[in-house]
């Protein structure tokens, strides 16, 4: 997938993740589905030992209540796409 389109995703992703705050008492009980998911789709998206990492982060942003505001996703698209750029340049 190239890079524009997994920022995208990657921003609807982390919307998805928010959507809890929405509805206020049953919001954060759908968070017990979106935990796992979420990590899985981070270590589809991003590949290696990142991506793992990654995985394991948004898994625990996603369960504990009220980290949901953290934009993993797209956090995780900057880190590969400029922060691992400039790295590679260097």
């Amino acid at each position: 997938m190239n890079k524009i389109p997994k920022l995208f995703l990657s921003l609807l992703l982390d919307a998805v993740g928010m959507l809890s705050y929405f509805f206020p008492g049953i919001g954060e009980a759908t968070d017990v589905v979106w935990a796992p998911l979420s990590a899985w789709l981070m270590t589809k998206l991003y590949k290696g030992k990142e991506g793992k990492i990654a995985g394991l982060v948004t898994f625990i942003e996603e369960a504990i209540p009220g980290l949901d505001v953290i934009p993993t996703f797209t956090i995780m698209w900057f880190y590969t796409y400029v922060i691992s750029k400039n790295k590679d340049n260097s």
